[in-house]
């Protein structure tokens, strides 16, 4: 992070792939990591789960979403690693990568875990691939666009890989508490 022979493969290897790819796409990609997205995303799953009866895990997902900024904002001043762009600090670890990754992480959780089993049994694995694939995207859109070094972005799907290790953690706790229908 702070300098040695990963910083500078990091630094070689974005600095190699900006500008690369459609500039319209990659920037919609990158946008895809911005709370004006992401959280209208999150916000509709937690509806969603708050009609389907669910109670704690959506408060819990919503609360794993500000934890996101809580602690993604002190990491950066702390790191001070500036930018593929720029000499400006506070690009690591990437907000953006971090939002994304919980927000639409959250958000399959919280389908799948109010569908019922027969909902489940064909399309259980849409939502979390969604997930996956909409966290990629905006990491790739991050990266070709410049905003973020490759490390970046890994470092904030990282921490949200924690985040949503707790919430996953929450949801069979909350599961086990509610009476079965």
């Amino acid at each position: 992070m702070a300098d040695g022979p990963l910083r500078r493969l990091d630094e070689r290897i974005g600095r190699s792939v900006v500008g690369h790819g459609p500039g319209g796409l990659t920037e919609f990609l990158a946008d895809l990591g911005n709370m004006q997205v992401a959280l209208p995303v999150l916000g509709c799953a937690v509806v969603y789960a708050l009609a389907r009866g669910a109670r704690r895990l959506p408060l819990y997902a919503a609360l794993t979403m500000a934890a996101v900024p809580a602690l993604v904002v002190p990491l950066k001043d702390w790191t001070a690693r500036t930018g593929p762009l720029t000499e400006e600090t506070g690009y690591y670890p990437s907000g953006h990568a971090a939002t994304a990754a919980v927000a639409y992480g959250a958000a399959a959780l919280l389908i799948a875990y109010r569908t019922t089993p027969a909902e489940r049994s064909k399309r259980s694995w849409m939502m979390p691939v969604a997930a996956v694939l909409l966290t990629v995207a905006t990491g790739i859109g991050l990266v070709l666009r410049g905003y973020h070094w490759p490390l970046d972005v890994l470092a904030g799907w990282c921490l949200s890989g924690l985040l949503l290790m707790a919430l996953s953690w929450s949801s069979g706790r909350s599961r086990r508490r509610q009476p079965p229908k």
